[in-house]
């Protein structure tokens, strides 16, 4: 895992292109300290900041073809790169080094951008063919790692992260009201926007080839579900989860490749015991376990771990985070997330993170994914019962259902059976929209937005999210299957856009430390989507197939256990006598009316009320994380404060 950076465009004056170089990868060493390198060659420039896994001492980049016409800077991990280079070898290549790295330079060589096809890892890259003067910027289908570009005054500018874009002449952060307006209804920006007006995000699955004023961004993979869904695999039950355990399987194995050890994060849940028990029987000596533990029993799974742990027998860490570390630490997540965010749920993984970096440990295996690719969100059920109670929509004993689900939410248990017909008796008539799985979500979410400044909302006038978001799916959407639909909308947004970025690359790759996906494997992605959602989802039990598959594997307690989701505190996390001065300085009136985003009274009353730890409900603690880490967004990036001296002579170069 690393970092990258570069540039394309113009002819560059080489003192000044190799200064800008350095102080872009010197934004994001974070994310490779191990070694830098550099290339500034005519009309294109690669950077390169080193973590170093695979072939320590001849992994170097930029690394070049044998001919040297070809160059590549790789941020992640090649997991077929073995298989791969078998096979380039038959077709007559030969290699100089062990490196993942140079096996894309070689596919590149016999297929050109097409070698992105055969690629199963996650990745993204930026490839410079000095022959052909054509920069090819790549990014994993699941959108695993990150990939940002912008135009300056010198031509195209790319990086794993933002800030190093902040260090070009011409290129400042100036928040978009879309992507804030998209932030508060789908939880992230609809790639390629960012958080950022001028700055572009590559979408997974996306490439960008650039030769000369031409720019070209193409997508090479999708995700697709079959219209026909009972009969895509034409396998009973128990053939469909053997063929699953053995994609699982070799998922793993092949995320085991490392020359440093690795470890896994164990949360306690289905997901994450099912690929440190697979690993388990692949290294059983060497796994190491980390998790993250929590002072309230709401949201701790301590027990559910300590008892996967004792099942496995793994050496295993742990780290208290609590509501006092959450707030502590909450700008540095916005720091490394580059977003602002609704939740605090990366703070925790940060900090865990950490734990894994002070134990020595570069690499870990997590259980991320699951729930995507196997339905097994709550919101998957929830649908499913809304559809269910929109056949009979007078029924009183329908929703009464959807109590189940959230035995772990004590506000949603305490609230009455016409609260629970009114909330979620709401677009019943509306079956039809695309977005109906997801309306009760967006709809809750958007609500936050009553806390937008008139200005704000002045320029998002005619502006609607949801439009855009239906504009936006596949044609085939409307014949899949419902359970596919909402799978789809998971996976496609909100997967990429929050959960592998903010809680995923962006607080790992901060303590440098590298997380690997086995259910995003894309060969089990594909093979989940022909399943049928009648085995992914039977009745109330979600994940069917998948926990049939892995139960002897599973301690019953671990196998049978209901999905509890990942949560942290929230607002409360912000109070009492620990609650850090710059949050009371970011709410402030005079900040908030400076920045202009949000409506300073209605903040301070929102602020004044979580003082008194009186905030309670979905709305209110999203609005409170969502503007507190939105106004750190701009301290952090607006006033310049990620911004060094930059290379002033490039500004110069022709």
């Amino acid at each position: 895992m690393c970092g990258i950076a570069g540039f394309y465009g113009s002819h560059h004056v080489l003192d000044a292109a190799q200064l800008l170089l350095r102080q872009m990868i010197g934004a994001i060493t974070h994310r490779g300290p191990d070694a830098q390198g550099f290339l500034v060659d005519g009309h294109a420039a690669l950077g390169h900041a080193r973590l170093s896994i695979i072939d320590l001492t001849q992994g170097g980049q930029p690394m070049a073809t044998a001919d040297g016409s070809v160059w590549l800077t790789f941020n992640g991990e090649i997991f077929n790169y073995l298989e791969l280079r078998r096979d380039l070898v038959v077709r007559g290549r030969r290699f100089r080094t062990n490196s993942d790295t140079e096996v894309i330079l070689q596919l590149y060589e016999e297929f050109g951008a097409d070698c992105v096809e055969r690629l199963n890892g996650d990745f993204a890259f930026a490839l410079w063919d000095r022959k052909h003067n054509r920069l090819m910027l790549a990014r994993d289908r699941m959108g695993v790692r990150p990939l940002y570009y912008a135009t300056g005054k010198a031509g195209l500018f790319f990086a794993s992260e933002v800030k190093a874009l902040l260090r070009v002449p011409g290129i400042a952060a100036e928040i978009d009201p879309v992507a804030l307006d998209q932030i508060f209804t789908l939880w992230c920006p609809l790639a390629p926007r960012t958080p950022f007006i001028g700055i572009s995000e590559l979408p997974p699955a996306h490439v960008l080839i650039a030769t000369g004023d031409q720019t070209i961004v193409r997508p090479y993979w999708k995700l697709e579900f079959p219209d026909d869904v009972d009969t895509a695999l034409g396998r009973n039950e128990g053939a469909i989860a053997e063929e699953l355990r053995e994609l699982l399987t070799d998922a793993v194995r092949i995320r085991l490749r490392s020359d440093v050890p690795v470890g896994a994060y164990l949360s306690g849940g289905l997901d994450s015991s099912i690929v440190a028990a697979i690993a388990k029987t692949i290294v059983p000596a060497q796994l190491r376990t980390f998790s993250v533990t929590f002072e309230s029993t709401e949201f701790d799974e301590s027990a559910h771990q300590q008892a996967m742990t004792a099942a496995l027998g793994t050496d295993h860490d742990s780290t208290l985070c609590t509501t006092a570390e959450i707030a502590r630490i909450f700008p540095a997540v916005i720091r490394h997330t580059e977003r602002p965010i609704l939740r605090t749920a990366p703070a925790p993984l940060f900090a865990l993170s950490r734990l894994v970096h002070d134990k020595g440990f570069k690499v870990v295996l997590t259980g991320e994914g699951a729930d995507e690719v196997f339905a097994g969100y709550d919101l998957f059920k929830e649908a499913s019962i809304r559809r269910f109670c929109a056949r009979q929509p007078q029924s009183r004993f329908r929703p009464a259902l959807l109590r189940r689900l959230y035995s772990y939410l004590p506000g949603l248990q305490g609230q009455s059976q016409k609260y629970l017909e009114a909330f979620f008796g709401r677009d019943l008539d509306q079956t039809e929209d695309p977005l109906f799985s997801h309306l009760p979500r967006f709809r809750t979410t958007g609500s936050t937005k009553i806390f937008f400044s008139q200005d704000l909302r002045q320029s998002l006038r005619g502006y609607d999210a949801l439009t855009e978001l239906r504009d936006r799916l596949p044609l085939s959407f409307g014949r899949w299957h419902p359970l596919s639909q909402a799978q789809y909308l998971e996976t496609s947004y909100l997967l990429p856009g929050y959960i592998l970025s903010s809680q995923g690359d962006r607080v790992a790759m901060a303590n440098t430390v590298e997380g690997r996906f086995p259910f995003l494997d894309h060969r089990v992605v594909e093979f989940a989507a022909r399943i049928p959602p009648s085995l992914k989802l039977r009745g109330l039990r979600e994940k069917h197939i998948l926990r049939q598959t892995m139960q002897a594997l599973m301690p019953p307690n671990i196998g049978s256990r209901s999905k509890q989701p990942y949560r942290a505190p929230d607002a409360e996390s912000f109070t009492g006598a620990s609650m850090p001065a710059y949050v009371g300085d970011c709410l402030s009136g005079a900040e908030i009316k400076a920045a202009g985003y949000f409506n300073a009274d209605a903040v301070e009353k929102l602020a004044a009320k979580n003082r008194r730890q009186a905030l309670t409900g979905f709305r209110d603690n999203a609005a409170f994380v969502g503007i507190l880490s939105t106004q750190l967004c701009h301290r952090e990036f607006v006033r310049g404060a990620e911004m060094a001296t930059p290379a002033e002579a490039l500004a110069q170069a022709s």
